[in-house]
């Protein structure tokens, strides 16, 4: 084959599985054993990386800037993330590198990629609703995942939701898994990532943050 010709190998993908007990999971457990059968995808297991909640931000930082597409895969617990994928955010997703921008002096090293939300819920879809016990539509818990990307300058892909992963039969545990292998296997190329918009840039002043920052 031409050298002109190659096809461009497929970008890379840093996932970020939190789950505090695997042993229990019925779903991320699933899931996270299909990503680490997909080459190209650097899988990250917090809990057990982590144990001592001693983040490396450095390693942390370079694995994010090597991948394309961050996925962040976790069961939803009151209404948003477990309390290491939390301290991941605050930690790594620093002022000057993950964002600021340009004015500001830097913060521009995830401009351009994509942040993905794979999560389960305990609770049956039904229930997020405003005549059920968890009083909202689901998307009304996105908006801080949906904002942690537009500040970054990453787009925001349509999440991947298993909900009622408390008695979900196997056969659809399975399915889920399926999917989510393939939708690895195959992104960028997913048909619905041409109608969205490009990233956002949010430029953050160095006069919004304390002078020692």
């Amino acid at each position: 084959m031409d050298e002109t010709t190659k096809t461009a190998p497929a970008p890379a993908i840093y996932l970020l599985a939190a789950h505090p007990h695997p042993r229990e999971s019925r779903v991320n457990r699933r899931l996270l054993a299909a990503a680490r059968g997909v080459e190209r995808v650097d899988v990250n297991d917090l809990y057990a990386s982590y144990a001592d909640y001693d983040i490396d931000v450095p390693a942390e930082q370079a694995r994010l800037q090597a991948a394309q597409l961050l996925v962040l895969l976790h069961p939803i617990q009151w209404y948003s993330m477990p309390a290491l994928q939390k301290l991941w955010l605050d930690e790594v997703l620093t002022y000057g590198w993950a964002y600021g921008g340009a004015p500001a002096g830097g913060g521009t090293a995830l401009q351009g990629k994509d942040l993905w939300l794979v999560a389960s819920t305990g609770g049956p879809e039904a229930s997020y609703h405003p005549q059920s016990y968890n009083r909202y539509f689901f998307d009304a818990f996105l908006p801080p995942y949906e904002q942690t990307a537009a500040l970054c300058g990453m787009r925001f892909l349509p999440p991947l939701i298993l909900h009622g992963a408390h008695r979900a039969a196997e056969a659809e545990i399975a399915a889920h898994a399926d999917t989510f292998r393939q939708r690895l296997q195959s992104y960028p190329d997913w048909p619905e990532l041409d109608e969205l918009d490009a990233c956002p840039l949010c430029e953050v002043p160095a006069t919004d943050r304390p002078a020692d920052a």
